[in-house]
């Protein structure tokens, strides 16, 4: 309950690439290039992997398990059926681009690929759309979060960061 209370205050924006969109962090990642200089510096402390031109994809800061991707539209979107055609045809490509480089990578034996819509479907940024990509393994610890309140993750995320921009440069 102290988790759910919280979201309902609104956190104090300093960061001015956020205050457009109440402190979007997928709004961040999406536009880095705007204030910053050293691009690869920003994509690696806003865990973007890639963006298109209408999508960005980024390794997920609290991930289910390593590898644990999301894609979302550039444009600060909360509904999937505002999205354009050109936007939702993007966001496909992207998902679509994710799953062969973590099949490449990191050799999963499956995938769950879902969109939680609002807050009370478990969407973490309610405000802005986005798509999971989680690889799965045979007998992987999925069922910690379930059993313990735990999650193991054997992978620090900047380190999947950087094995998948290095395996996106070669």
């Amino acid at each position: 309950m102290p988790y759910i209370r919280s979201l309902e205050k609104t956190p104090e924006v300093t960061d001015p690439l956020l205050k457009a969109c109440g402190g979007c962090f997928i709004c961040a990642a999406a536009r880095y290039d705007e204030a910053d200089t050293d691009v690869e510096t920003a994509m690696r402390d806003r865990l973007v992997l890639w963006r298109s031109e209408l999508s960005v994809c980024i390794v997920n800061r609290y991930p289910y398990t390593n590898g644990h991707l999301m894609i979302a539209p550039r444009r600060h979107e909360a509904f999937l059926e505002n999205l354009t055609t050109d936007e939702a045809a993007d966001l496909h490509a992207q998902t679509v681009r994710a799953i062969e480089l973590l099949k490449a990578v990191m050799h999963p034996q499956g995938f769950n690929v879902g969109i939680n819509l609002g807050s009370a479907a478990g969407a973490g940024a309610p405000g802005h759309l986005h798509r999971h990509i989680v690889p799965r393994w045979g007998g992987d610890a999925n069922f910690m979060s379930v059993v313990g309140n735990v999650r193991v993750v054997p992978e620090a995320v900047e380190v999947t960061w950087r094995t998948l921009r290095e395996a996106l440069r070669a």
